[in-house]
């Protein structure tokens, strides 16, 4: 069995963003050829995308020659919005996550789901997490390493995700017992790389160690301790640089210690216990992937694929199946049973 835990998905139309709301800067989708489109920002185009994209079939036609057993799906990450309107983001969050919801309905077998959620008003963001997993059936929310600066409300200063305003949406995720799943997006840094691609492959993991070390050090997971959350691209640069921020806790308190008392190694594997958070296994590496099980423990580590972009592993579940050093046991674990805990599914 194969649970890909992070899998994108957009509806195959939706109306003129930019028209609708009466300001520019919404993505659209402009079918250019037969089974492919461009996803257009004004007149700048963000990404070529194919029609696995929107086509639930296309999708289970390729989940079937790869042996998945389940997708799930989220939006893509730019749709967030976190820069508009809170009422325009809760709109376009309520039809992204009523699209992705009635797929999930209709092939519940194959598919389940995580919603986009307003997180520039955290209030309204709750309540359309309740929606979600409350009416609809979907099993959490895809969020954000960070909500952006809002010229719409006036507020210019970003929220990492340690904000205290950002209390409501735990708080619901808690009671909920709603996943969350953290992908990083509007890298940091974006205006020193203009080339190479380098907010992909620089920014998005610092995006994500960024995010969990502000959710350490600001005692998120101390507060809302039964949060179920997991980090996108095998928790991006933090496995990697956690033995220097242990190190910093012990020898910077006074910068690293204001908030939580707690050493950032506590949360990671230690004593027959798997890590107190999840990621998923795209790190494109055996010696990266052996690391993450070393550091989370196999139960907190789950197959994601990030389908179908191209940064993405083109056969999901290729390099767990390849790894020498894990058991027969921990594979299964890491390539559904993972995700089956993480997402509260019924095993």
């Amino acid at each position: 069995m194969k649970i890909d835990l992070h899998t994108h998905i957009l509806p195959r139309e939706w109306p003129d963003l930019d028209a609708k709301y009466g300001y520019p800067g919404f993505v659209r989708l402009e079918h250019h050829q037969p089974c492919c489109a461009r996803m257009m920002i004004g007149d700048r185009v963000f990404r070529e995308i194919t029609d696995n994209v929107w086509d639930p079939t296309r999708r289970m036609e390729e989940m079937d020659r790869e042996k998945i057993s389940m997708q799930v799906l989220s939006t893509v990450p730019i749709m967030f919005s976190y820069w508009a309107k809170p009422a325009d983001a809760l709109d376009l969050s309520r039809r992204l996550n009523d699209h992705i919801a009635e797929i999930v309905r209709a092939h519940p077998k194959r598919f389940t789901g995580l919603a986009t959620i307003p997180l520039q008003d955290p209030d309204l963001a709750a309540s359309e997490l309740q929606r979600c997993v409350n009416d609809l059936g979907l099993r959490g929310a895809q969020i954000g390493t960070h909500v952006d600066a809002n010229p719409h409300s006036g507020r210019t200063d970003i929220l990492n995700l340690d904000n205290a305003a950002l209390q409501p949406v735990w708080s619901a995720a808690q009671q909920l017992g709603a996943a969350i799943f953290i992908h990083p997006w509007d890298m940091v840094g974006k205006e020193r790389m203009p080339k190479y691609w380098l907010p992909w492959l620089v920014g998005m993991p610092a995006e994500t160690s960024l995010a969990i070390c502000s959710m350490i050090f600001g005692g998120v997971f101390e507060r809302f301790p039964k949060l179920r959350v997991a980090f996108a691209h095998g928790g991006g640069a933090f496995p990697f640089t956690a033995g220097r921020i242990e190190h910093a806790f012990h020898v910077r308190p006074d910068l690293c210690a204001t908030d939580s008392k707690r050493n950032p190694r506590s949360y990671l594997a230690h004593d027959d216990a798997p890590a107190h958070f999840y990621v998923d296994s795209l790190v494109h590496d055996s010696g990266a992937l052996s690391l993450l099980v070393k550091l989370f423990g196999a139960q907190r580590v789950a197959l994601g694929s990030d389908y179908p972009f191209p940064l993405g592993e083109a056969r999901p579940g290729k390099l767990i199946e390849s790894m020498t050093d894990l058991s027969a046991k921990e594979k299964a674990q890491l390539l559904a049973g993972t995700a089956q805990e993480f997402l509260g599914l019924k095993t």
